[in-house]
């Protein structure tokens, strides 16, 4: 019945694509195959998550003592000083449009003067942007008045439009890793710099900090230029020699977009319509940067000077945590490989993989020795990630969880609430009542015990994609996310959770939230 149903998907597929599309696909670098794959998702959905329990201090997260801490932070450092090769890896292509919702409505409103809190909060604070100064005198050359004059005499739209439209400082379309964030005495940086500052701090090795950006196709050039811009300055305050690279989501990882009937969505012109595939693309991407280890933290998670200390010192610690976890998994391995081991190392090492690494196999006991050797190789040598988890004060994030494995095995994963059944209570109230959750703050380990890189796109659950509602012109359409980056696809990865303050977590999701007193 099942080869039946995939020849009935396989006809059906054949049927709706013209050759004008099966061009159109394969200029994308997209196979027949994998359209034929991602139109019966739609049709079936994916799976939901089996979860053992949300992730706690002791069960399955750890919060080092101060002591531990420190010496953590010195086998960063040490591990440092052997000269590796370390990368800070920026998921950036995100537009700012998101951030400026609620400005854009106000725009587009029947009334003209701040009116819902929001509103009112901005307009109030105006001058605790860091981007003022560069608004007053934009809006200066296009209205021949300052934002003073213009608050006086009511114009709040004006300032708005200078703020947001391609006329003025263009900020509802430029990446937002491009929007001036920090003020300070020699000028506002931009989050893209301080990420540059971060990678002096924590990422830098040999006198050098390497910091790879992904950006979007129409962002690359002005990124390039800024970061030319910019990057000298920093090299001279901090010593260190920048090694910057770019890279873009691949066309090939874009997904078909459906019709609710599940047939493919078609543009005005009979085009079939792509979407960019979610952050899960950029495994492909991460799998390119030849590094020892990749720092990953997304673009809008950065403070001002006065409070990276706490950063850097978390950033150093769970750096410490991968790769004194790495080398102990590196001399199992040689122990595995070299067949010379007892009883009791086997004992050891099924501790370490259970205890350390929070993957357990309930039948374990039950592998003959064969077996388990296997069983344990497979499971030492993969891709390593630590994360940090904060305490969960209601921001949105994934959230740390005990899940089960296709294999049988339990071991840490993200999740996100689309992954969980809404259905069933008691997976909803082990997600609304997790302690922690992930600011997508990873430090990743990426080449096996032998020195080579692993290939990341093995180890992704395929199966934990998600289906979304979009719209396109005002026609409805469904949407398909490939596993999301931190999420299914590093599901095979060994993961570990380490707590960390909720200081080194500081995105900024909409232009108020540069209010906060850590944006100030």
């Amino acid at each position: 019945m099942e080869k039946y149903h995939k020849h009935v998907i396989f006809i059906k597929v054949v049927i709706m694509l013209t050759q004008e599309d099966l061009r159109q696909i394969a200029q994308k670098g997209i196979s027949e195959e994998q359209i034929e794959t991602q139109l019966k998702e739609f049709e079936t959905g994916f799976p939901f998550l089996r979860l053992e329990a949300a992730a706690s201090i002791g069960h399955g997260i750890v919060a080092p003592e101060a002591d531990e801490r420190q010496r953590y932070i010195e086998s960063w450092n040490a591990y440092k000083a052997e000269g590796r090769k370390i990368v800070k890896f920026v998921p950036a292509s995100g537009a700012a449009s998101r951030m400026f919702k609620d400005m854009f409505a106000f725009l587009n409103a029947p009334y003209d003067v701040p009116t819902t809190d929001f509103e009112k909060q901005y307009f109030m604070n105006l001058t605790k942007f860091a981007f003022y100064d560069e608004l007053d005198a934009t809006c200066k050359k296009n209205e021949g008045k300052g934002i003073t004059e213009l608050l006086a005499d009511g114009s709040y739209k004006a300032i708005v439009a200078n703020m947001l439209q391609p006329e003025g400082m263009n900020y509802g379309q430029l990446p937002k890793g491009m929007l001036l964030f920090h003020k300070y005495a020699e000028g506002p940086r931009t989050p893209m710099e301080e990420h540059l500052v971060e990678g002096a701090l924590y990422a830098a090795s040999a006198g050098e900090a390497n910091v790879h950006f992904t950006v979007s196709h129409e962002h690359m050039q002005f990124f390039e230029q800024k970061v030319a811009e910019k990057k000298d300055i920093y090299a001279e305050k901090f010593g260190v020699k920048y090694n910057i690279s770019f890279s873009e989501q691949k066309p090939s990882t874009d997904t078909i977009a459906v019709n609710l009937d599940n047939t493919p969505f078609r543009n005005d012109d009979g085009s079939l319509l792509f979407r960019p595939g979610g952050h899960g693309a950029l495994i492909e991407n991460l799998n390119e940067i030849d590094a020892d280890v990749i720092f990953i933290k997304n673009i809008d998670n950065v403070v001002p000077d006065r409070l990276k200390p706490e950063t850097t010192e978390y950033k150093q610690l769970i750096a410490g945590v991968l790769v004194t976890l790495q080398k102990r998994a590196f001399d199992y391995l040689k122990v595995l490989n070299s067949g010379a081991y007892s009883h009791e190392q086997l004992e050891d090492i099924i501790r370490f993989v259970q205890r350390d690494l929070c993957c357990r196999k309930d039948d374990i006991k039950e592998l003959e020795d064969a077996d388990l050797v296997i069983y344990l190789k497979k499971k030492l040598n993969r891709p390593m990630r630590v994360c940090g988890v904060v305490k969960n004060v209601g921001e949105p994030g994934g959230g740390p969880f005990l899940t089960y494995n296709q294999d049988g095995t339990v071991s840490l994963q993200i999740l996100e609430s689309s992954q969980i059944d809404k259905s069933n209570e008691e997976y909803m109230r082990m997600f609304t009542e997790g302690t922690h959750f992930n600011p997508v703050d990873l430090v990743c380990a990426v080449k096996d015990f032998e020195g080579h890189p692993f290939d990341l796109t093995k180890f992704v659950d395929r199966t934990t994609g998600f289906i979304s509602s979009k719209s396109k012109n005002g026609r409805e359409l469904k949407a398909l996310e490939l596993p999301g980056l931190w999420n299914g696809a590093m599901s095979d990865w060994s993961t570990v959770f380490v707590e960390v303050p909720l200081g080194t977590f500081n995105p900024v999701k909409t232009v108020n939230d540069l209010l906060r007193e850590q944006h100030q």
